[in-house]
């Protein structure tokens, strides 16, 4: 699949850094126990807002774009401040809020996707790319905070919903859709994916409901309900 480069307009990867760099904050600041200072939530933002786009470039050998123009690092680190400062407002403005960081999920998405495949990159490994610059800021940012990662755990749909947008704008590409009009239906299918899943409770089945049923290894650990290993009884 033969897509040419294209070139994303620098104020689309700010505001897509931006809305992420908050949301990594305002999640940072919840942490009280942690006790984050200043320096932290502004690190946390940056790895929110720069990490997929940092490994999307690693991926494809060029230099991160975060290292190639100025505005990028200013950028996440205000808007990781911002997030702090104004925790309380944003979270009011809940729904709004939720569809903004769906759409960057999109956004993060359809652009590493049609970097990759701007640079010869196969459709499979495009995807995979996409995906990866979609949540790679949200993995980065729960492994600085010591938490499980928010994509590995049930109720989270952010890598379902980026490979179902990347695969749309491959149908789309296939289809003979320029590749700017690819990328806006990538970014709108990612963000009614993540949304849907927000409001119906979407998810994929929990390793355990596949397992139920089935007789135990024989010496293999006995869980209870939440999980936990519990002792065998004695006999």
């Amino acid at each position: 699949m033969n897509v040419a480069q294209v070139t994303i307009p620098l104020w689309v990867d700010l505001a897509a850094i931006t809305i992420a760099s908050i949301s990594g904050a305002i999640f940072a600041a919840k942490f009280d126990n942690h006790r984050i200072d200043l320096l932290g939530i502004g690190i946390v933002g940056a790895a929110t807002g720069l990490g997929g786009a940092f490994a999307r470039d690693v991926l494809l050998g060029v230099t991160p774009a975060a290292l190639s123009n100025n505005w990028y690092l200013p950028t996440t680190l205000v808007a990781a401040l911002i997030g702090m400062m104004l925790e309380r407002l944003i979270v009011r403005l809940d729904s709004l809020w939720k569809l903004l960081d769906a759409l960057t999920v999109g956004m993060y998405a359809a652009i590493g996707m049609t970097k990759a495949l701007g640079m010869g990159v196969a459709v499979l490994p495009a995807t995979f790319i996409g995906a990866l610059a979609a949540v790679g800021g949200s993995a980065l940012r729960d492994m600085l905070l010591g938490i499980p990662v928010a994509m590995l755990r049930v109720g989270s749909l952010y890598a379902v919903a980026a490979v179902a947008g990347t695969a749309a704008l491959a149908a789309a590409l296939g289809c003979g859709a320029n590749a700017h009009i690819a990328a806006i239906v990538c970014a709108v299918f990612t963000t009614l994916v993540r949304m849907c899943s927000e409001r119906f409770g979407w998810s994929l089945p929990e390793q355990r409901s596949w397992m139920r049923g089935k007789t135990p290894v024989r010496g293999a650990p006995m869980r209870d309900t939440e999980g936990y290993v519990r002792a065998e009884p004695t006999r």
